[in-house]
């Protein structure tokens, strides 16, 4: 009987060998495959602070947190009451220099016309005084009527050039006036979401005040950090995969498009706890978000493949 028992025991090492080789590879963590790099970060989209560029109350909004928006579209109207008034006063303005210019113009040429009459009669004096026809102060009285009417052209083409000048300063304020109207109508400046609203029909918009926050999130980004002794497998465009907690199932492409050109420790938001004392550079991965799944704010799982030659496998794993 002892001899049996005996004979098991070889067996039983056995079992017991593979039974807890079975359960270390059962719980042993995930590893990456070669050729992989795995990073933790969260979603991030262009964000485009819109602000009004003048003074004025809000009339009409028609913005919605969440909704998407189109370059160009009206979102808010502000009260253009005050900012019209003061196009037609620049309009009147503008209208009275030009007015003012075009009489000058008439008696500049009057002007002219006179001095060329009036050198006529000094020439004509000037041959009469030399032939003793007429009397000195005659022929001075000549010469200043000549000196006066050249000193009046010279004086209306002094006040035709400060003319012009009015003009041209009454132009630009129209053009200032109707580009400041002009804005009462703010649009979007790019196609996105509207990520807040910052404003309420009635309130008083004033420059740099924002009015909203929109985020494009056509192609959004995400950035990982990667340690120091892998960053030099990394290049730019190296194909990269990303999953979320909201779509677990799902991987979305996207490639590496910046590498940050300076060491730091890592963020303390960084998902790995051992890793937040290693040195580290940060790796943006730009990701393609058509039909607008990927929200800002959302954490994800990135993998960059840094090697070209290996596969992507079906289900990618997160190294502890």
């Amino acid at each position: 009987m002892l001899k049996r028992s005996w004979a098991w025991t070889p067996i039983l090492l056995v079992a017991l060998a593979a039974g807890s080789y079975a359960a270390y590879r059962w719980l042993a963590p995930p590893t990456l495959p070669d050729g992989f790099l795995y990073g933790g970060g969260r979603i991030e989209g262009t964000e485009v602070t819109v602000a009004s560029e003048v003074t004025a109350r809000v009339l009409e909004s028609t913005l919605v947190e969440g909704a998407s928006v189109s370059a160009g579209q009206e979102l808010v109207r502000l009260d253009a009451k005050d900012l019209k008034t003061q196009l037609d006063r620049a309009l009147a303005e503008r209208d009275a220099a030009g007015r003012g210019r075009d009489r000058l113009r008439i008696d500049l040429q009057t002007a002219r016309h006179h001095v060329k009459n009036s050198r006529i009669d000094d020439e004509r004096y000037a041959t009469l005084a030399r032939d003793g026809r007429i009397s000195a102060q005659r022929r001075d009285e000549a010469a200043n009527v000549l000196s006066e009417a050249e000193g009046r052209v010279e004086a209306l083409e002094a006040s035709l050039v400060q003319a012009n000048a009015q003009v041209e300063a009454a132009d630009k304020s129209v053009e200032l006036a109707k580009s400041q109207l002009g804005k009462t109508a703010i649009t979007a400046p790019l196609s996105g979401t509207v990520l807040t609203k910052s404003i309420e029909p009635g309130e008083l918009a004033t420059p740099g005040r924002a009015i909203a926050t929109l985020v494009d999130l056509t192609r959004v980004e995400v950035k990982i950090y990667i340690p120091e002794k892998d960053i030099g497998k990394l290049r730019l465009g190296n194909a990269a995969r990303i999953r979320t907690d909201a779509f677990p199932g799902q991987y979305l492409e996207g490639e590496v498009s910046r590498i940050d050109q300076q060491a730091q420790f890592t963020p303390r938001d960084i998902h790995v706890p051992e890793e937040r004392t290693r040195l580290v550079f940060g790796v943006t991965l730009a990701v393609g978000n058509p039909k607008g799944q990927l929200k800002p704010g959302m954490p994800v799982d990135a993998w960059v493949r840094w090697d070209p030659t290996v596969k992507w496998t079906a289900e990618l794993v997160v190294p502890r």
